[in-house]
Protein backbone atom coordinates (compact mmCIF):
# COMPACT_ATOMS: atom_id res chain seq x y z
CA UNK A 1 0.00 0.00 0.00
CA UNK A 2 1.50 3.46 -0.84
CA UNK A 3 1.27 6.31 1.85
CA UNK A 4 -1.24 7.98 -0.69
CA UNK A 5 -3.41 5.14 -0.62
CA UNK A 6 -3.01 4.45 2.87
CA UNK A 7 -4.11 8.38 3.59
CA UNK A 8 -7.25 8.25 1.23
CA UNK A 9 -8.18 4.87 2.99
CA UNK A 10 -7.54 6.86 6.64
CA UNK A 11 -10.03 9.36 5.85
CA UNK A 12 -12.51 7.54 4.00
CA UNK A 13 -13.00 5.12 7.74
CA UNK A 14 -12.52 8.89 9.31
CA UNK A 15 -15.36 10.18 7.12
CA UNK A 16 -17.42 7.02 7.98
CA UNK A 17 -16.94 7.11 11.80
CA UNK A 18 -18.09 11.01 11.31
CA UNK A 19 -21.23 9.98 9.61
CA UNK A 20 -21.85 6.79 11.71
CA UNK A 21 -21.37 9.10 15.04
CA UNK A 22 -23.66 11.82 14.07
CA UNK A 23 -26.32 9.60 13.21
CA UNK A 24 -26.33 7.42 16.34
CA UNK A 25 -26.32 10.91 18.01
CA UNK A 26 -29.39 11.96 16.66
CA UNK A 27 -31.27 8.79 16.87
CA UNK A 28 -30.58 8.41 20.70
CA UNK A 29 -31.49 12.14 20.91
CA UNK A 30 -34.94 11.77 18.58
CA UNK A 31 -35.79 8.09 18.29
CA UNK A 32 -34.11 6.53 15.11
CA UNK A 33 -37.65 6.58 12.78
CA UNK A 34 -37.94 10.83 13.43
CA UNK A 35 -34.62 11.46 12.37
CA UNK A 36 -34.36 11.48 8.11
CA UNK A 37 -31.24 11.36 6.10
CA UNK A 38 -31.21 14.43 4.93
CA UNK A 39 -30.71 15.56 8.86
CA UNK A 40 -28.00 13.01 9.47
CA UNK A 41 -25.69 14.36 6.15
CA UNK A 42 -26.15 18.20 7.33
CA UNK A 43 -25.06 17.12 10.96
CA UNK A 44 -22.19 15.19 9.43
CA UNK A 45 -21.64 18.00 7.13
CA UNK A 46 -21.38 15.89 3.92
CA UNK A 47 -24.09 15.68 0.68
CA UNK A 48 -27.38 13.03 0.85
CA UNK A 49 -24.96 11.52 -2.05
CA UNK A 50 -21.60 10.91 0.45
CA UNK A 51 -23.79 9.27 3.28
CA UNK A 52 -25.56 6.64 0.81
CA UNK A 53 -21.78 5.72 -0.87
CA UNK A 54 -20.75 4.90 2.82
CA UNK A 55 -24.57 3.68 4.20
CA UNK A 56 -27.29 2.91 1.70
CA UNK A 57 -30.20 2.99 4.56
CA UNK A 58 -30.49 3.61 7.79
CA UNK A 59 -30.53 0.66 9.24
CA UNK A 60 -26.65 0.63 8.05
CA UNK A 61 -25.96 3.70 9.99
CA UNK A 62 -27.11 2.80 13.07
CA UNK A 63 -25.62 -0.90 13.10
CA UNK A 64 -22.47 -0.23 10.98
CA UNK A 65 -20.24 -1.71 14.05
CA UNK A 66 -22.33 -5.03 14.03
CA UNK A 67 -21.75 -5.25 10.81
CA UNK A 68 -18.14 -4.84 11.26
CA UNK A 69 -18.68 -7.53 14.15
CA UNK A 70 -20.14 -10.07 12.16
CA UNK A 71 -17.24 -12.02 10.69
CA UNK A 72 -15.56 -11.63 13.99
CA UNK A 73 -16.01 -14.82 15.47
CA UNK A 74 -14.46 -16.47 11.89
CA UNK A 75 -11.46 -14.12 12.40
CA UNK A 76 -11.09 -15.57 15.69
CA UNK A 77 -10.46 -18.88 14.60
CA UNK A 78 -8.42 -18.30 11.48
CA UNK A 79 -6.10 -16.88 14.01
CA UNK A 80 -6.05 -19.22 16.88
CA UNK A 81 -2.72 -20.86 17.90
CA UNK A 82 -1.73 -23.96 16.24
CA UNK A 83 -3.19 -26.73 17.52
CA UNK A 84 -5.97 -24.98 19.44
CA UNK A 85 -9.51 -25.99 19.32
CA UNK A 86 -12.04 -23.46 17.40
CA UNK A 87 -14.45 -23.60 20.00
CA UNK A 88 -12.14 -23.60 22.80
CA UNK A 89 -10.52 -19.97 20.62
CA UNK A 90 -14.27 -18.67 20.93
CA UNK A 91 -14.88 -19.54 24.26
CA UNK A 92 -11.55 -17.33 25.58
CA UNK A 93 -12.27 -14.85 23.00
CA UNK A 94 -15.08 -14.06 24.78
CA UNK A 95 -14.40 -14.46 28.35
CA UNK A 96 -11.81 -11.60 27.28
CA UNK A 97 -14.37 -9.66 25.86
CA UNK A 98 -16.95 -9.89 29.19
CA UNK A 99 -13.50 -9.10 31.26
CA UNK A 100 -13.07 -5.76 28.91
CA UNK A 101 -16.95 -5.09 28.79
CA UNK A 102 -17.03 -5.15 25.26
CA UNK A 103 -20.80 -3.24 23.96
CA UNK A 104 -21.22 -6.61 22.00
CA UNK A 105 -21.30 -8.93 25.09
CA UNK A 106 -23.94 -6.58 26.42
CA UNK A 107 -22.06 -6.15 29.80
CA UNK A 108 -21.76 -2.59 29.00
CA UNK A 109 -23.14 0.15 31.38
CA UNK A 110 -22.26 3.39 30.19
CA UNK A 111 -25.80 4.65 29.57
CA UNK A 112 -25.26 6.01 25.67
CA UNK A 113 -24.57 1.94 25.34
CA UNK A 114 -27.65 0.97 27.03
CA UNK A 115 -29.59 3.70 25.44
CA UNK A 116 -28.75 2.18 22.25
CA UNK A 117 -29.41 -1.46 22.64
CA UNK A 118 -32.67 -0.43 23.81
CA UNK A 119 -33.40 1.56 20.40
CA UNK A 120 -32.54 -1.66 18.56
CA UNK A 121 -34.88 -3.84 20.23
CA UNK A 122 -37.59 -1.93 20.14
CA UNK A 123 -37.14 -1.01 16.45
CA UNK A 124 -38.30 -3.91 14.39
CA UNK A 125 -36.46 -2.54 11.39
CA UNK A 126 -33.25 -2.72 13.47
CA UNK A 127 -34.07 -6.43 15.04
CA UNK A 128 -34.73 -7.66 11.49
CA UNK A 129 -31.15 -5.98 10.02
CA UNK A 130 -29.18 -7.71 13.10
CA UNK A 131 -31.17 -10.57 12.08
CA UNK A 132 -29.25 -10.33 8.65
CA UNK A 133 -25.66 -10.01 10.42
CA UNK A 134 -26.35 -12.99 12.40
CA UNK A 135 -26.58 -15.13 9.23
CA UNK A 136 -23.66 -13.65 7.23
CA UNK A 137 -21.35 -14.51 10.58
CA UNK A 138 -22.99 -17.98 10.42
CA UNK A 139 -21.82 -18.05 6.83
CA UNK A 140 -18.05 -16.94 7.77
CA UNK A 141 -18.00 -18.82 10.96
CA UNK A 142 -19.10 -22.17 8.80
CA UNK A 143 -15.88 -21.48 6.16
CA UNK A 144 -13.86 -20.80 9.01
CA UNK A 145 -14.46 -24.20 10.87
CA UNK A 146 -14.86 -25.72 7.14
CA UNK A 147 -10.85 -24.75 6.37
CA UNK A 148 -10.15 -25.93 10.07
CA UNK A 149 -11.08 -29.57 8.87
CA UNK A 150 -14.43 -29.84 10.28
CA UNK A 151 -17.24 -31.82 8.08
CA UNK A 152 -19.06 -29.12 5.89
CA UNK A 153 -22.66 -30.03 7.95
CA UNK A 154 -20.84 -30.10 11.47
CA UNK A 155 -19.82 -26.78 10.42
CA UNK A 156 -22.38 -25.35 9.37
CA UNK A 157 -24.42 -26.69 12.52
CA UNK A 158 -21.86 -25.60 14.93
CA UNK A 159 -21.50 -21.94 13.29
CA UNK A 160 -25.31 -21.46 13.71
CA UNK A 161 -24.80 -22.80 17.48
CA UNK A 162 -22.04 -21.03 18.35
CA UNK A 163 -23.46 -17.41 17.06
CA UNK A 164 -26.98 -18.08 18.58
CA UNK A 165 -25.37 -18.47 22.25
CA UNK A 166 -23.32 -15.75 21.64
CA UNK A 167 -26.40 -13.75 20.94
CA UNK A 168 -28.61 -14.68 23.41
CA UNK A 169 -25.55 -14.47 26.02
CA UNK A 170 -25.53 -11.11 25.22
CA UNK A 171 -29.47 -10.22 25.22
CA UNK A 172 -29.57 -11.88 29.23
CA UNK A 173 -26.36 -9.07 30.11
CA UNK A 174 -28.20 -6.50 28.35
CA UNK A 175 -31.21 -6.97 29.89
CA UNK A 176 -29.88 -7.78 33.23
CA UNK A 177 -28.34 -3.96 32.86
CA UNK A 178 -31.77 -2.65 32.13
CA UNK A 179 -33.02 -4.29 35.22
CA UNK A 180 -30.69 -2.52 37.35
CA UNK A 181 -27.79 -4.73 37.51
CA UNK A 182 -24.43 -3.13 36.82
CA UNK A 183 -21.85 -4.70 34.65
CA UNK A 184 -19.06 -5.36 37.38
CA UNK A 185 -21.98 -7.06 39.16
CA UNK A 186 -23.23 -9.01 36.66
CA UNK A 187 -20.06 -10.07 35.70
CA UNK A 188 -19.46 -13.01 37.67
CA UNK A 189 -22.78 -14.60 36.59
CA UNK A 190 -22.11 -13.58 33.15
CA UNK A 191 -18.80 -15.46 33.23
CA UNK A 192 -20.74 -18.74 34.65
CA UNK A 193 -23.35 -18.44 31.83
CA UNK A 194 -20.42 -18.07 29.25
CA UNK A 195 -18.45 -21.22 30.45
CA UNK A 196 -21.99 -23.08 31.03
CA UNK A 197 -23.24 -21.87 27.66
CA UNK A 198 -19.91 -23.10 25.95
CA UNK A 199 -19.63 -26.49 27.98
CA UNK A 200 -23.20 -27.36 26.35
CA UNK A 201 -21.83 -26.42 22.74
CA UNK A 202 -18.56 -28.96 23.46
CA UNK A 203 -20.72 -31.98 25.14
CA UNK A 204 -24.46 -31.33 24.27
CA UNK A 205 -27.51 -31.02 26.66
CA UNK A 206 -26.45 -34.09 28.47
CA UNK A 207 -23.86 -31.70 30.40
CA UNK A 208 -26.83 -29.56 31.16
CA UNK A 209 -28.54 -32.17 33.54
Amino acid sequence: MTERTGLRQLKKERTREAIAGAAIRLFLAKGFDQVSITEIAAAAEVSRRTLFAYFPTKEDLALYRFADHESEAARIVRARPAGQDPLEALREALLAALERRDPNTGLNDIPETRAFFRMIIDTESLAARLTRYLARGVDALAEALREAGADPLDARLRAAQVLAVQHELAFMNHSALLAGSSADDRYPEAVRAAERAFALLRHGTAAGR
